[in-house]
C-alpha cells in the first residue's frame, strides 16, 4: 500500500468534512472546497481522522490511495490556513498594480496587461514589483501563479521577466565574436 496513502488526514477543530458515495466536502473558515470520490478509494472517518484504502489490489487503486488522501488534506489545509504564491517583477519600467479582482501589469509590452482573478484567489502587491496570490484551493492558487508567470516569463540573458520569488534563474553568456 501506499506509504502517503496508509497515514491518516487529521481534521482540526472547526473544520467540518462530510463523506458522500460521489464527493467529499471540506468546510471551514476559508471556505468550501469539494472533490469528487475515486471509486478506487474507500474513505472512512473515525474519532477526527480520515483514513482512505485501495479498494481493491490493484495497482492503480493503490497509487490513487495516496493521491486522494494528498488532495484531501490540501483541502484540509486551506480552508484553514490557506496556500499562497509570491512572484518577483524584474525589469526596468516593470511594475504590478492589485485594484480588486484584477491584476495590471505594465512588462515591457506596447499596453498594459489585465488579468481578472477568479472567485476565492486574492490578489496583492504589497510593492509594485510583488505580487502575492491567496486562496484555499492550492490547485487554483498554483494555476493563476503560472498563468501571470506565462506572460513574461523570464529570459536567460538578463534574467528579465516575473518569476516565483525563490526561482533561480541560469543567466546564459552573451555570443562573443
Amino acid at each position: 500500500m501506499s506509504r502517503i496513502g496508509k497515514m491518516p488526514v487529521a481534521v482540526p477543530a472547526g473544520v467540518d468534512v462530510s463523506i458522500k458515495e460521489d464527493q467529499i466536502s471540506v468546510k471551514g473558515s476559508g471556505g468550501t472546497l469539494v472533490l469528487i470520490q475515486n471509486a478506487l478509494v474507500t474513505v472512512t472517518s473515525d474519532a477526527g481522522k480520515l483514513n482512505f484504502q485501495p479498494a481493491n489490489d490493484s495497482r492503480e487503486a493503490n497509487a490513487m490511495s495516496g493521491t486522494m488522501r494528498q488532495l484531501v488534506n490540501n483541502m484540509v489545509l486551506g480552508v484553514t490556513k490557506g496556500f499562497e504564491k509570491k512572484l518577483s517583477l524584474i525589469g526596468v519600467g516593470y511594475k504590478a498594480q492589485a485594484q480588486g479582482a484584477k491584476l495590471n501589469l505594465t512588462v515591457g509590452y506596447s499596453h498594459p496587461v489585465n488579468k481578472d482573478m477568479p472567485a476565492g484567489i486574492t490578489v496583492a502587491t504589497p510593492t509594485p514589483t510583488e505580487i502575492v496570490i491567496k486562496g484555499a484551493d492550492r490547485q487554483r492558487v498554483g494555476q493563476v501563479a503560472a498563468e501571470i508567470r506565462a506572460i513574461r516569463p523570464p529570459e536567460p540573458y538578463k534574467g528579465k521577466g516575473i518569476r516565483y520569488s525563490d526561482e533561480k534563474i541560469t543567466i546564459k553568456e552573451t555570443k562573443k565574436k
